[in-house]
């Protein structure tokens, strides 16, 4: 396809329509917000390579971060204006992190009303320092319930009024919302959990898919392979690539950037470059022109495009991937496998081409998996919820009778309620947030163990089964464990989408539980 071709159908089409109704591969590209305003030298250049996507006929869309890293930054909406004005589609990332859900809704509006339509929704990084110091994380929904709220949206918000007048429905919006799925991970309970949760965004509402930055081509298969054969063939999946240079790979080597993984041998060869009279320059931009073709090979329907700071760099990507034989793709797949030591995989590995093979058992690795944290805990709070909150049996409509005729039905009798508050905060942390989530993971609370208090699966930023924040387990991970431990895995998310009534938060959970007012009770719908 020639430039001037692409050119005219980017007029033409909708990143939508172009991604459900084309068999043409697209290339979006990342811009990267910066601090300050529009006036200053830092996001004038950012401008300046704005536009520059904005007038590039290769680029299909420009794809706009938020906040990136969790550090300030000048709001997406600033640099998407002068993008779409100049005739390129626009994706705007969404994240949870900076916006209750009223916060998110409010900036939604705008973004519908000012004709932005596709979103990339996010749960988000961990807070960054903001002045003063570090800010307050909001994380009051993450990105599984962000995209219910998209949903609700373009069908039409309920509106809920004042007094005894009925509910008004607000008219829907037309957005186009993507999420993201990170698969690169060391561990079984890492792993199966991100995807366990990519269904349960694509149940939601995502209607297309970008994987995080990795670099091991059979993660890649792995991601498509799993997707085709859990029925969801028909999402659209866009390949990632990140143009490394010397510095970023220690940075990602690190792990200083949530979800990001360079392996030591990977981290060996970026070394060898930097020696290089170019300090790899050459190098790095043909192994991403090689990952472009990779991603073209297996079936993505394209290739986001990020650390590139230069239309000349990018348009050179894409020249280098043109110069390639339809079949080089498979020779490139062999040689970009930068899997680390022990590494995870759901399947098998094809010996012909290295890549994921479904019909395959994967080899056994060391494994957190098995190691159940907190068994016997688990198997008596099984027994004890399922005595206390199996409906119509056990102690379920004493329960509520109590509630019913106490005091305050919000908190339910005096006794009842100190004995409900002491024994949680003694075995599982509790915060009292008044609608509890230990039923939808296995009895451990995101309250007390979760830095973004996740309830609907793990964020993608997990250090090898850590936290993005510390050095303490993923709660995710520990409850893959025990679901493992009793062969339930699979039904890991079988619960989300929750959307936690902070309206709660100091009340009784079991009286909100007994009486119908937590989450179990008012499930959305997808």
């Amino acid at each position: 396809m020639g430039l001037s071709q692409s050119c005219t159908e980017n007029t033409m089409a909708s990143l939508q329509q172009k991604l459900e109704d084309s068999s043409a591969f697209l290339i979006g590209a990342e811009l990267v917000s910066t601090r300050g305003t529009l006036a200053d030298p830092g996001p004038g250049r950012t401008i300046a390579y704005s536009r520059e996507l904005a007038g590039c006929p290769a680029v299909d869309w420009v794809s706009i971060t938020d906040n990136a890293g969790g550090n300030p930054m000048l709001a997406p909406l600033a640099l998407g204006r002068p993008v779409r004005d100049g005739g390129r589609e626009v994706v705007i990332h969404l994240s949870c992190k900076d916006f209750n859900r009223n916060g998110l809704e409010s900036e939604a509006w705008q973004l519908a009303s000012e004709g932005f339509h596709n979103l990339l929704v996010l749960t988000g990084d961990a807070a960054g320092r903001g002045i003063a110091g570090g800010a307050k994380p909001v994380f009051d929904i993450d990105s599984v319930g962000l995209l219910s709220l998209i949903g609700r949206m373009n069908a039409g918000l309920e509106v809920k009024r004042s007094g005894s007048r009925p509910p008004s429905r607000l008219e829907g919006t037309h957005f186009f919302p993507g999420c993201v799925v990170t698969n690169f991970k060391l561990h079984e309970n890492e792993v199966v959990p991100q995807l366990l949760k990519l269904e349960k965004k694509i149940a939601t509402g995502a209607r297309w898919v970008v994987n995080q930055i990795g670099y091991d081509s059979r993660k890649i298969s792995e991601l498509a392979a799993w997707v085709r054969l859990r029925g969801l063939g028909h999402v659209p999946l866009i390949g990632n690539v990140y143009v490394l240079n010397p510095a970023v790979a220690k940075v990602f080597r690190r792990q200083v950037v949530p979800g990001i993984v360079v392996s030591d041998e990977l981290a060996a060869q970026c070394e060898r470059m930097e020696a290089s009279p170019d300090k790899g320059r050459a190098y790095f931009l043909d192994l991403a022109a090689r990952q472009v073709a990779i991603y073209r090979g297996l079936g993505y329907r394209g290739a986001y495009l990020g650390g590139v700071h230069a239309v000349a760099d990018l348009e050179r990507i894409l020249e280098i991937e043109r110069g390639f034989a339809p079949g080089d793709w498979k020779a490139f797949a062999r040689e970009i496998r930068y899997s680390r030591p022990g590494e995870y995989f759901v399947y098998g590995e094809d010996p012909d081409t290295g890549l994921a093979d479904p019909g395959r058992a994967s080899a056994p690795v060391p494994s957190r998996s098995g190691r159940s944290h907190g068994a016997f805990s688990y198997r008596v709070s099984k027994v004890a919820h399922a005595v206390m909150f199996t409906p119509g049996r056990g102690l379920w409509n004493l329960g509520a009778r109590l509630c019913e005729r106490s005091r305050d039905p919000r908190q339910g009798p005096a006794l009842m309620r100190a004995v409900e508050h002491a024994s949680k905060v003694a075995l599982f942390g509790c915060k009292d947030c008044g609608d509890c989530s230990l039923l939808d993971i296995a009895f451990l609370c995101p309250e007390s163990s979760c830095a973004k208090n996740q309830r609907n699966g793990p964020c993608g930023g997990t250090r090898d089964g850590l936290c993005e924040t510390g050095d303490f387990p993923c709660i995710w991970t520990l409850a893959y464990d025990r679901l493992k431990g009793a062969g339930r895995e699979q039904q890991l998310l079988a619960h989300a989408p929750v959307l936690q009534d902070q309206g709660l938060r100091g009340t009784s959970s079991w009286a909100n539980t007994w009486l119908g007012r937590d989450h179990l009770a008012k499930k959305p719908s997808p």
